[in-house]
């Protein structure tokens, strides 16, 4: 099988995992967030030191990549906090719609940590693709209705800052499981202490849904790590929106959800951006003649 099919395989079972654990977090029942994440990257960290010993991979970080990975560690703790509030205050699918702006955020991230060139269509159809997303979020300017929509938001924002973070040390050599291990334990670190100060008592049976979100969590991770070290966003961000029909089915039938008007044309006009970006990075500018002395962007 060749790579960039891997990594298409890869998105899709990453998009899968990331709706489980959406609804394993949900049905965890009211806890904070930060207890939700702690829990969740627990279990990440165990899963993927499990793997890394059972392999006898070593843990190295790689000259130079220090930055990169407290980086990537910050803004994926950022995002998981944001996206488990989302996760308790909107429709499944609406959380992860508003999640799956991150393609569109790393497409800006990457002029400026990766110094690619943002092109006229490309902007346009981010900007579509941030209208789209008003009409999932409704914004209330009267009140704080929206907040919770915001804070989906900004988990987009924070994961597409991610996915580039994790593009550029794949460029620098790192090691895919040294990224999800170091980022776990990141992760439970930061959270630790507010986890000491406000913990809440919870069940068995909130205590096993934790623990299956973060057994699809750490699946989530180490298949989009995979997927990106294997072919660059551009390629194959466009899989990751299957998360959506899993988080539909999966809000449908655990919790008898179902999107509003505004929501279902929303989804619509984002996924169509996002493939239409996909059609025009992959089809069109390939074929594009180039300026003479410019190469191709990879």
């Amino acid at each position: 099988m060749k790579t960039k099919q891997q990594a298409i395989l890869l998105m899709i079972a990453s998009a899968f995992c990331f709706a489980l654990m959406n609804a394993c977090v949900r049905l965890a029942g009211d806890l904070p967030s930060v207890e939700k994440s702690f829990f969740r990257n627990l279990v990440a960290f165990f899963f993927a030191l499990i793997l890394m010993v059972k392999h006898r991979t070593p843990f190295r970080v790689e000259k130079g990549n220090w930055g990169w990975m407290l980086l990537r560690a910050g803004f994926g703790t950022l995002g998981i906090l944001c996206n488990f509030y989302a996760v308790d205050h909107l429709l499944l699918a609406d959380a992860s719609m508003l999640n799956k702006m991150s393609p569109f955020f790393a497409v800006v991230c990457s002029v400026f940590l990766l110094k690619e060139k943002l092109r006229l269509w490309q902007g346009i159809l981010v900007g579509a693709a941030f209208a789209g997303s008003l009409l999932v979020i409704k914004p209330d300017f009267t009140s704080l209705g929206s907040f919770p929509a915001l804070v989906g938001l900004l988990s987009g924002l924070s994961a597409g800052i991610t996915y580039t973070m994790v593009r550029k040390l794949g460029q620098r050599g790192q090691n895919g499981a040294s990224i999800v291990l170091f980022f776990s334990g990141f992760s439970c670190l930061v959270t630790l202490p507010w986890l000491i100060f406000d913990f809440v008592p919870m069940s068995w049976t909130q205590l096993l849904w934790l623990l299956g979100a973060g057994l699809a969590a750490a699946g989530g991770q180490f298949t989009i790590t995979a997927a990106y070290l294997r072919a660059p966003a551009r390629e194959i961000s466009v899989y990751d929106y299957s998360q959506i029909l899993f988080a539909s089915g999966l809000g449908f039938l655990l919790f008898g959800q179902v999107p509003d008007l505004w929501s279902g044309a929303g989804y619509a006009v984002i996924v169509g951006a996002a493939v239409a970006l996909f059609w025009y990075n992959n089809y069109y500018l390939p074929q594009k003649p180039l300026p003479r002395g410019q190469k191709q962007q990879k």
